[in-house]
């Protein structure tokens, strides 16, 4: 049985309700984690993996959130729904913490918004460095809930390569306000020479006009790897889960796999991707490339 779309949205209104906030100044706050670095492990040369993961402000427990990313040995995870100094975080660097529970010892928090006291936005955790952060407060209607852009730069094999990261406004009836924040980051990440990944809850569905707008520059790395019929938002009763969560790359990288983690450390399900990199063509081959381009 098919839910009616009016009865999906009632409960996707109260369920994916973040708390909102005034409107701030966006903040970023970044450092390195003087903690046992985790052992890197064997990968092959260009091969990156990366997660996304909406934590729900650690509310069901840092440590469950923790445990499945060292479970998975990323080399880069994008958070969301991340809390630094606030009296719900117990006063707590959500970010700091959760550098020291996983081993991934750069780390960036980007604030969009002040809650409970404290920071609220979204974080990059890292084994690699974290250079050129960047934020940029992406449109949203007057009112509602700030939202940003992240970016860094890290080096994977001697290559620069940079990672967006974000979560647009929350569904549902906020379509048109994502997809202007989907065409901003997409007229940002064009002007990037670099090899890009982009990784977030979105908050929309794989067809709609936001995740649509952002597949002309970038691969649905779920669904080029066949995974994209498992849902990343699990809701309740009869309901089908959404996919909101997504890892998107430039056609530098070849997907190699991804998977959804059905663990309850958040509201959401953390989505893993494999990735590798493709050399870097030589300076004559793309020369010839662009001379034989119409």
């Amino acid at each position: 049985m098919r839910p009616s779309p009016l009865l999906t949205a009632l409960f996707v209104a109260g369920s994916l309700a973040c708390a909102s906030g005034p409107a701030v100044r966006p903040t970023l706050s970044s450092g390195a984690t003087p903690v046992a670095v985790a052992s890197e492990p064997a990968r092959d040369a260009g091969a990156l993996r990366v997660m996304t993961f909406n934590i729900q402000s650690g509310l069901r427990g840092l440590e469950q959130v923790a445990a499945v990313i060292r479970q998975e040995e990323p080399d880069l995870v994008a958070l969301q729904e991340v809390d630094v100094g606030s009296t719900r975080a117990g006063g707590q660097d959500q970010v700091e913490r959760l550098s020291a529970l996983t081993g991934l010892k750069y780390r960036a928090h980007f604030g969009t918004t002040t809650l409970y006291g404290g920071a609220y936005g979204i974080a990059l955790l890292s084994r690699y460095p974290l250079e050129s952060l960047e934020q940029y407060p992406l449109p949203t209607p007057k009112g509602a809930e700030p939202r940003t852009v992240a970016h860094a730069v890290v080096d994977v094999d001697g290559r620069e390569v940079s990672v967006y990261a974000t979560h647009l406004i929350r569904r549902p009836f906020n379509g048109a306000a994502r997809v202007r924040q989907s065409a901003f980051i997409s007229q940002l990440m064009a002007k990037d020479p670099r090899p890009r990944l982009l990784m977030g809850d979105l908050n929309d569905d794989p067809d709609s006009r936001p995740v649509r707008l952002l597949r002309r520059q970038l691969q649905d790395v779920a669904r080029v790897t066949h995974a994209d019929r498992t849902g990343t938002y699990p809701m309740p009763l009869f309901l089908r889960s959404l996919r909101i969560d997504y890892v998107m790359a430039c056609g530098a990288f070849t997907p190699v796999s991804t998977r959804v983690l059905r663990v309850g450390a958040s509201d959401h399900y953390p989505v893993v991707a494999d990735l590798r990199l493709q050399p870097a063509k030589a300076p004559q081959a793309a020369e010839a490339t662009a001379a034989a381009a119409p």
